[in-house]
């Protein structure tokens, strides 16, 4: 499974914490053990962003701005939202010229229309009930605009070691086939879809979505 490489064995018994409260304890440590995600920013996001230039770009769960770069080198006008308070002061720091926003996906603080695209990477995990985020990026998003999301093959939350503390942060598995009937139910049409795989197994469902 994708996240393995983050398990930890210990005979203390690790906390069940949500997101907000999960990357707060997470931030500092958070780009130890997500070193992993490189390929998919090099090689897998660059072409499904496609050209940026001047776009007005919303990168929800954006963590400490890892992806920021990526949108920025593609052109885009890049605004970052966190649920985590800690890891928006993380982005920040490392990106001073850059709005970044604590906010929840599920009501997002912005205008009607007010984006040319949404990016949504591994958030989805987090969310029970994912159809509520659609909804908002659809609102937020103007007539054309697209979303690019990530949906990761996770049906068991991984253990995350922070300094002495372990924790395991709240998460769900989603089926590709439901992401994409959701996606289309609340008005969306799928462009393009890739899957990464490890050996036989899917690890990573990334999709193109256009607002109409």
């Amino acid at each position: 499974m994708i996240l393995m490489n983050m398990s930890y064995k210990s005979k203390k018994k690790s906390k069940l914490v949500d997101p907000e409260a999960g990357y707060d304890i997470y931030a500092d440590y958070y780009d130890e053990d997500w070193t992993f995600l490189k390929s998919f920013e090099n090689d897998v996001l660059p072409k499904m962003l496609g050209d940026l230039t001047g776009k007005k770009t919303l990168d929800i769960g954006c963590g400490n701005g890892r992806l920021i770069h990526h949108l920025k080198n593609k052109g885009g006008v890049v605004t970052g939202a966190d649920i985590s308070k800690k890891m928006i002061e993380s982005a920040r720091k490392r990106f001073p010229d850059t709005e970044f926003i604590q906010a929840n996906a599920e009501n997002l603080p912005f205008q009607n229309e007010e984006f040319d695209v949404v990016v949504a990477a591994f958030l989805i995990v987090h969310l029970k009930n994912p159809e509520k985020m659609f909804k908002e990026i659809y609102r937020v998003l103007k007539d054309g605009g697209s979303f690019i999301l990530t949906n990761i093959n996770q049906r068991k939350a991984p253990k995350l070691k922070a300094g002495r503390q372990k924790i395991i942060i709240k998460s769900f598995y989603h089926r590709p086939a439901d992401v994409r009937k959701i996606l289309e139910t609340n008005f969306f049409k799928i462009e393009k879809e890739e899957f990464v795989y490890e050996k036989t197994e899917w690890i990573n469902q990334i999709i193109r979505a256009v607002k109409f």
